[in-house]
């Protein structure tokens, strides 16, 4: 008997040191401490011994158990210890995870860069209500009541007297009724209108400028607009000064610039023209000077006003306007 317990011990041990995994360890726990397992029959078999031989082999045999009993639970929780760093260890080796760092939008960053050549040029920024009345966005710039800039299918319109602006020239009046010259400020801000398309969309950005001071030219709107088309393009960017209308300016001005295309050879961008058409200008109109009561025989000044989304597709060639709200983020990334 008691060769016999040697012999299941060693059987045991044997087998527990080729286990590979919690699974096969529990299979040869069930083999021996089962209900029908060898040391279980061997327990059993006790009782057919002689009476003095009983006491001393049961003792053995119980150990026996014991031990095997401690050497599964040590073994199982070995594996479950092996499992769980594997889990949880750090392979130093591996190469990091980096973090992605979000960036400004592409209109914010031009809005940005078009508001920093001007206030180096000595204007300040001025800001105003999106949701404008009748009087701000239309009267008082000298657009009449039967102006077609009034129309329903241009303007969003609140209520009969509250339209959502639709341009930041409003501002203009609200600075100069609280303000004497000289006045020197730029506009930035968002503006609504009834269009979209390719290159329009309900909402946009604009930044407008106005200067009024004692003996302020046309040549002073020349120079001014030259020198922001030179830093935000090079210098290799031409312009020029086609006559327009503007109800609030007079004379007024669209400003081209050298395609940034062909360089003025012609293309599909400028329509074989080599010129883009950038923003519009002029010299304030008198009318505007009357209503914020401004002496229009001592006082003069400009205006112009551009699309921060227009200078955008000209400066980075972008075709559709409408790229710039869709959240690509592969759009996004290359600004």
């Amino acid at each position: 008997m008691e060769k016999s317990i040697e012999q299941i011990q060693s059987e045991a041990l044997k087998e527990l040191e080729t286990a590979s995994d919690p699974d096969v360890v529990k299979t040869i726990s069930v083999k021996y401490l089962g209900r029908k397992g060898k040391i279980t029959q061997l327990l059993r078999s006790i009782s057919s011994l002689a009476p003095e031989k009983r006491a001393a082999t049961g003792q053995k045999a119980n150990a026996l158990k014991k031990a095997l009993e401690k050497t599964f639970e040590d073994t199982l929780k070995r594996f479950e210890t092996e499992t769980t760093g594997a889990e949880d260890r750090i392979d130093v080796s591996l190469p990091g995870r980096p973090v992605v760092a979000g960036s400004l939008h592409v209109l914010t960053q031009i809005n940005q860069q078009i508001c920093d050549i001007f206030t180096k040029m000595g204007f300040d920024v001025a800001e105003g209500p999106e949701v404008e009345t009748d009087y701000y966005n239309f009267e008082a710039l000298n657009f009449p009541k039967d102006h077609p800039a009034r129309d329903m299918q241009d303007t969003f319109f609140v209520s009969d007297n509250i339209v959502l602006r639709t341009h930041t020239s409003p501002l203009q009046i609200r600075t100069m009724e609280k303000q004497t010259p000289p006045v020197r400020i730029i506009m930035p801000g968002k503006v609504y209108r009834c269009d979209s398309d390719l290159t329009h969309t309900p909402m946009f950005h604009q930044v407008e400028g106005l200067l009024v001071d004692e003996n302020i030219s046309f040549g002073d709107l020349k120079g001014v607009l030259t020198a922001f088309v030179h830093q935000m393009f090079d210098e290799r960017t031409s312009l020029r000064f086609r006559p327009s209308f503007f109800p609030f300016t007079e004379p007024s001005a669209e400003v081209d610039i050298l395609c940034v295309m062909c360089r003025g050879d012609g293309c599909r961008v400028c329509s074989q023209t080599g010129w883009l058409e950038i923003l519009g200008s002029g010299m304030v109109h008198p009318a505007l000077f009357e209503t914020v009561g401004y002496d229009t025989r001592r006082y003069t000044g400009f205006a112009f006003g551009m699309g921060v989304e227009r200078i955008a597709m000209l400066k980075f060639g972008i075709d559709d306007i409408r790229k710039f709200f869709e959240n690509d983020h592969k759009f996004l990334r290359q600004f």
